[in-house]
């Protein structure tokens, strides 16, 4: 019911959306969005680093006017930037320097599952697809994107060749944070940085395309050079970022896994379960529990709030709605705190992070991991899902 007040307001935001998206256009991302970009960029001239209030907090910001394009390709003109690992943001990070012009290589298992992709991808083998061993030793710039657990088991072959001079660079701050669990630590000699771009690989590039950009934080663990801050804003424009925030690995790392287990994947899972079983056990057929539960949010109101905050949400749903929202979203908050503090406790002591990597380094990984999503998929909530999105009007149209 929430939505039909809203409908209107969601036309109205997708306007304003679209004007206001050109403020974090591409410093030039593929061809065929060239001309897009070179329209935006006195817009882009305007705009750099800048001391914000966040919520009544004063963080600083970087970018993208900073770092034009031109004076990322003379910056990285003497360097080779070795892209370790395909996956997520292996895949989405080595294409947008690619396409911006940068000496990249990519390094990866040879003849795997990431190097046929890789080759598929217009990645050549001894040109600028390596393995991983290879790609280290070659690049003065090293991006450390294997998955976690890969990070700690490979770490032994990957730390001779990160030598003295070069830029170890990560997208997470796991390694170094649990290094007592992973045993990566600093090599001495070289600059370390992170940039951890808010999203998954495959989002950096599809908003790439676009002409777009995520945020992304970014940190400095240790500076040898005293040019790490600086190198890492330039990667971070140079891989897709929409705008760079401060961070460090630690912080990085905790609100990472925290936020994934919580609202963002976890917990957001979890409630959509439990409001749905309610209405089943209720009487409430397949199609309205998923429609009042997930479709309604995810296609009205999270829009709603993504444009301009919860109050905007609120302020443009019916008065019952309102009513409701304002009188009940306390008792959740009561409800879910002691949850949430239990799960950042959980994270920063480390019980997570050796979750994830006794699991991750499991043999059959990946089959079980297939049996876990297939009983999601099967669940009944979402297997209702896809009969409710397949009558979406975009998805019917002949």
């Amino acid at each position: 019911m929430a939505s039909r007040s809203a409908s209107r307001t969601l036309a109205r935001v997708a306007a304003s959306a679209a004007r206001s998206s050109l403020a974090v256009r591409t410093m030039g991302a593929a061809p065929r969005f060239a001309a897009r970009a070179s329209a935006v960029s006195s817009i882009q001239q305007t705009r750099g680093i800048k001391t914000l209030n966040f919520g009544g907090s004063l963080e600083k910001v970087y970018e993208r006017s900073d770092w034009p394009k031109q004076k990322v390709l003379d910056y990285f003109k003497n360097d080779t930037i070795a892209v370790l690992g395909y996956g997520p943001q292996g895949h989405g990070q080595g294409l947008n320097l690619r396409d911006n012009g940068l000496n990249v290589i990519v390094g990866v298992r040879k003849d795997g599952r990431s190097w046929k992709k890789a080759v598929a991808e217009g990645w050549v083998p001894g040109k600028n697809l390596f393995t991983i061993e290879e790609a280290a030793d070659k690049g003065s710039i090293v991006l450390n994107l294997l998955s976690d657990a890969a990070q700690r088991d490979l770490w032994p072959t990957i730390k001779p060749f990160i030598t003295p001079g070069k830029t170890l660079y990560f997208s997470h701050g796991f390694a170094i944070t649990y290094k007592e669990q992973t045993h990566v630590e600093a090599p001495a000699g070289v600059d370390v940085v992170l940039c951890a771009p808010k999203g998954s690989g495959t989002t950096l590039r599809t908003l790439f395309l676009e002409g777009k950009g995520l945020n992304s934080s970014i940190a400095v663990f240790q500076d040898v050079s005293g040019k790490a801050h600086e190198r890492v804003q330039a990667l971070g424009v140079a891989i897709g970022s929409g705008y760079l925030y401060e961070t460090t690995f630690a912080k990085e790392v905790y609100s990472d896994l925290y936020g994934e287990r919580g609202v963002l994947m976890g917990a957001i899972n979890g409630l959509f379960r439990a409001q749905y079983d309610v209405l089943r056990a209720q009487g409430h057929s397949p199609s309205e529990a998923f429609n009042e539960t997930v479709e309604e949010a995810t296609q009205s109101l999270y829009p709603l709030i993504g444009a301009k905050g919860m109050d905007w949400m609120y302020a443009n749903c019916s008065v019952t709605a309102q009513r409701g929202a304002l009188d009940w979203h306390q008792k959740f908050y009561d409800a879910s705190l002691p949850v949430f503090k239990d799960l950042y406790e959980s994270v920063k002591n480390g019980t997570e992070s050796q979750r994830a990597l006794d699991k991750n380094s499991q043999a059959d990984y990946r089959e079980s991991l297939e049996v876990e999503l297939e009983e999601i998929r099967q669940a009944e909530i979402w297997r209702a899902g896809e009969t409710v999105r397949s009558l979406r009007p975009e998805n019917n149209k002949k």
